[in-house]
């Protein structure tokens, strides 16, 4: 089952119809116990809406959670990260970090600035490095338990991040240096370990960049991820986790403003944003 965000009512989509969730917020209704039977429960009892979500605005799927990220946790972004750190004598860091029982973990973006589906996404002016990481994203309720995925996009300044690693909070968090969408997936089990995560990138209406990975390739469980962000720490309306990167353009790319980027994981659907920057 899914769950969206449409022109600010929340739409559960089954496999054979949509219904509107009344009188409940997005942070409450994310937050029930046993989630997934509870929707499940909701459809049998509530008349489906005869209109569909095709067509409409569909916002980023989130109430007030934060939205968190996991860094080198696939083989392909620990030789990325040291690629463009090796100038500045961090690449150890990451090939470190890639082997640790800790994993890394940052701080990505507020609900505010996140972009949702169809919006935009911002490089950053200061920076001549930009790349979109696609990442598989779990939400954790309050609870810390993992209740559903959606997309994110963990935008990137690597010319930032390689010049000094204590730049990571500047070359990951700005305004709309982040997208999730196109909704919630809640699952009534986990995610199939071999889920494809697709990405591609256009440029003046031609791909110029695409790749697909599974997320079988990823070293850190999801629970493992999680255990880590919750040890220290309460999400009293739950929480997102980016789950690291693992498709990364060459180092000769950078995103231009104009480009579109077209991220997809199966099961979930798609998620497209324009890229530009802040005015």
């Amino acid at each position: 089952m899914k769950l969206f965000k449409v022109d600010g009512a929340v739409l559960l989509q089954t496999a054979t119809a949509e219904y509107k969730v009344e009188n409940l917020s997005w942070d409450a209704l994310v937050n029930k116990e046993n989630l997934y039977d509870f929707l499940a429960a909701y459809a049998t009892t509530q008349a489906p809406i005869a209109s569909t979500i095709e067509g409409k605005q569909v916002e980023a799927p989130i109430g007030s959670q934060e939205i968190w990220a996991a860094g080198v946790t696939y083989l392909r972004s620990k030789e990325a990260r040291m690629d463009e750190s090796k100038e500045s004598g961090a690449a150890d860091f990451y090939a470190k970090v890639y082997e640790a029982k800790r994993p890394e973990l940052f701080f990505k973006s507020t609900a505010a600035r996140c972009a949702g589906p169809d919006q935009e996404v911002w490089i950053r002016r200061d920076s001549q490095w930009n790349v979109p990481e696609p990442e598989l994203t779990l939400f954790a309720n309050a609870n810390g338990k993992i209740v559903g995925y959606t997309i994110g996009n963990d935008m990137s300044s690597r010319d930032i991040e390689g010049e000094n690693p204590l730049y990571l909070p500047q070359a990951k968090c700005y305004q709309r240096s982040a997208a999730i969408g196109p909704c919630l997936l809640v699952p009534s089990k986990p995610i199939d370990a071999d889920t494809q995560i697709h990405m591609s990138i256009e440029r003046s209406n031609e791909i110029i960049f695409s790749g697909s990975i599974s997320i079988n390739q990823m070293k850190r469980k999801h629970e493992e991820l999680i255990g880590y962000l919750f040890m220290e720490m309460d999400f009293p309306q739950g929480v997102y986790l980016m789950t690291g990167t693992c498709l990364v353009p060459p180092n000769d790319f950078t995103l231009a403003v104009g480009d579109l980027v077209h991220m997809s994981i199966d099961g979930i659907g798609s998620l497209r944003n324009k890229v530009a920057t802040k005015q």
